[in-house]
C-alpha cells in the first residue's frame, strides 16, 4: 500500500480508546505519494515544506559535486539542493558583481584577452538566469528541473571569475588587480555560505575562483606576491572546512526536525498516521475532487483481550492489526489509527457500494484468522461505520460522526459493517446532540 504523507493540520482532539493503557490525545497526518525528484515529502518538518521539487542530478560528476559527505536521506538531500538553487536577488548580487568588475577592467584593458572575460561573464550573466528562472518555475510546477546544467553553470562561472583574476595580475595593472582579487574574495563568502549544502561543489568553485590567482602571482615576478600565492591555499583550505561544518550542522538540524516532526504526526506504537495527517489527507483528497468512503473501525472484544493477557499483549495485537490493515487497504487509501483500538480509513469509492465493499475486506482481513500473540491464538472481529461522499462537499468532522453513529449501531447489532447512520450515538459521542445526519443504514454481514 502507498500512504500518503503531508503537513500537519493546526487543530487535534482527543478521544480516549476502549480500555487500552494508550488513551491520550492524538493529532494525526497523512503521507503524500513517491516522486521522480528528490522533494521532501514524508512528514518532515518546517525546513522541508515547500512546493518547490528539484530534480536530482544525473551525472556521475554533478552527483559527485552535491554529495553532501554524509549518509542522508532522500528528503534531506532534497532540502540541500534546493538551497543551491536560491532566489533571484541572491544571484543578482553575485552576477552583477562580477559583470560589472569585468567590465571595469575591460575598460582600462580594452584587449582581446579582457574582452573575453567581459563577454564570457555576460554569457554566463544571461544564461544563468534564464536556467535559474525556469527551474524556479518547473519546481514550483513539480516538472523536471536544469538541474546538471545549472550546476555546470555555477562551476563555469566560478572558473571566469579566476580567469578574470589570472589575466588582471598578469597585466601589472595593480589597481585593476586590487578590484579583481577583491571581487573574487568576496564571492567565495558568498559561494561557501550559500552553496554549503554542497560543500565538495564549494571546493571546486573557491579553488577555481582564487586558484589562478597563485599561479599568476608565482609568475607575477613581483615578490611580494608570493605572500598572496601562500595564503590562498590556507584560505581555500579554511573556507571549504567551514562549508563541511556548516553542511553538517545543517543536516543534524534537519534529521532532528525531521524526526521531531515524525512523532508529532504519526503513531509511536504502529507508524500509521495519526489525527493530524488524517484531517490534511482529507483535505487533499476532497480537493482531488475524486469521491471515497470513510471507514471507522473499532476492535470486538479488545477490552477483553487487553486485560486477560496485559497492555504489552494488547499492544502486540494492535500492531499485528496495523500490519493486516496496511495488506488489505486500497493503494491510494489513508490508513490511521486515531487511539485505542479505533482506526480510520479513506478510501477511493466511485460510490456507496464500493465504500461498503472496501469495509468487508477489511473486515474479513481481521477476522479471517486468528492472531497469534505470545504463543496465544487470539481470534478478533470489527466493527466497521461507514460513510460515502460523492461530491467531495462534507467536511471531515460530519463524516466523522456520520461513521461513528453507524458504527455504534453495528456494535449494537452484534458487529459487522453499517453504513450510513440513522440516529447519533449519545454514548459515543457527547457532541453529536442535534447533529443533521442522513436516515439511511445498511447492514452488510462478514
Amino acid at each position: 500500500m502507498r500512504i500518503f504523507c503531508a503537513t500537519p493540520a493546526e487543530t487535534s482532539w482527543t478521544r480516549s480508546g476502549n480500555g487500552h493503557s494508550d488513551n491520550q490525545p492524538f493529532t494525526i497526518s497523512a503521507l503524500a505519494g513517491g516522486s521522480r525528484y528528490w522533494r521532501s515529502d514524508r512528514g518532515v518538518g518546517n525546513m522541508f515544506r515547500t512546493t518547490m521539487s528539484f530534480s536530482a542530478p544525473r551525472a556521475g560528476a554533478t552527483l559527485w559535486l552535491t554529495d553532501p559527505g554524509l549518509s542522508v536521506s532522500d528528503d534531506i538531500r532534497a532540502a540541500l539542493l534546493r538551497t543551491l538553487f536560491g532566489t533571484l536577488p541572491i544571484f543578482a548580487g553575485g552576477v552583477l558583481n562580477t559583470v560589472a568588475v569585468a567590465a571595469l577592467v575591460s575598460f582600462r584593458h580594452p584587449g582581446s584577452l579582457f574582452q573575453l572575460w567581459l563577454w564570457a561573464e555576460l554569457l554566463l550573466c544571461v544564461v544563468r538566469l534564464v536556467v535559474l528562472m525556469h527551474s524556479l518555475k518547473a519546481a514550483r510546477a513539480g516538472r523536471k528541473t536544469a538541474t546538471d546544467l545549472y550546476l555546470w553553470l555555477a562551476v563555469l562561472w566560478a572558473g571566469s571569475v579566476g580567469y578574470g583574476c589570472f589575466i588582471t595580475i598578469c597585466s601589472g595593472d595593480w589597481v585593476a588587480s586590487t578590484l579583481a582579487c577583491l571581487s573574487a574574495a568576496a564571492m567565495v563568502g558568498g559561494i561557501c555560505f550559500r552553496n554549503f549544502g554542497a560543500p565538495r561543489l564549494v571546493a571546486v568553485m573557491i579553488g577555481l575562483s582564487l586558484g589562478p590567482c597563485v599561479i599568476a602571482s608565482l609568475i607575477s615576478g613581483e615578490f611580494i606576491l608570493l605572500v598572496v600565492a601562500a595564503q590562498i591555499p590556507f584560505y581555500l583550505i579554511a573556507m571549504t572546512k567551514a562549508s563541511y561544518r556548516l553542511n553538517q550542522i545543517l543536516i543534524t538540524t534537519m534529521q532532528a526536525e525531521r524526526d521531531n516532526d515524525r512523532r508529532a504526526r504519526h503513531d509511536s506504537l504502529t507508524g500509521l498516521t495519526n489525527r493530524v495527517g488524517l484531517g490534511k489527507a482529507f483535505d487533499q483528497q476532497r480537493a482531488a475532487g475524486r469521491p471515497f468512503g470513510l471507514l471507522y473501525l473499532d476492535l470486538d472484544g479488545f477490552k477483553a483481550i487487553n486485560d486477560t493477557l496485559g497492555h504489552a499483549a494488547g499492544d502486540r495485537l494492535l500492531v499485528e492489526v496495523a500490519d493486516r490493515l496496511r495488506s488489505a487497504a486500497e493503494r491510494d487509501g489513508v490508513l490511521s489509527r486515531i487511539g485505542g483500538d479505533e482506526f480510520v480509513m479513506l478510501v477511493p469509492a466511485s460510490d456507496a457500494q464500493a465504500a461498503q465493499f472496501a469495509a468487508g475486506v477489511i473486515a474479513t482481513a481481521i477476522a479471517q484468522r486468528p492472531f497469534v500473540i505470545g504463543g496465544e491464538s487470539v481470534s478478533l472481529a470489527g466493527s466497521i461505520g461507514v460513510t460515502f461522499d460523492a461530491y467531495c462537499t462534507k467536511p471531515l468532522e460530519q463524516l466523522m460522526r456520520e461513521a461513528d453513529t453507524a458504527l455504534y449501531q453495528a456494535k449494537a447489532a452484534g458487529g459487522g459493517v453499517r453504513f450510513g447512520a440513522a440516529r447519533p450515538a449519545p454514548e459515543r459521542r457527547a457532541d453529536m446532540a442535534g447533529a443533521a445526519i442522513p436516515a439511511r443504514a445498511l447492514t452488510l454481514a462478514v
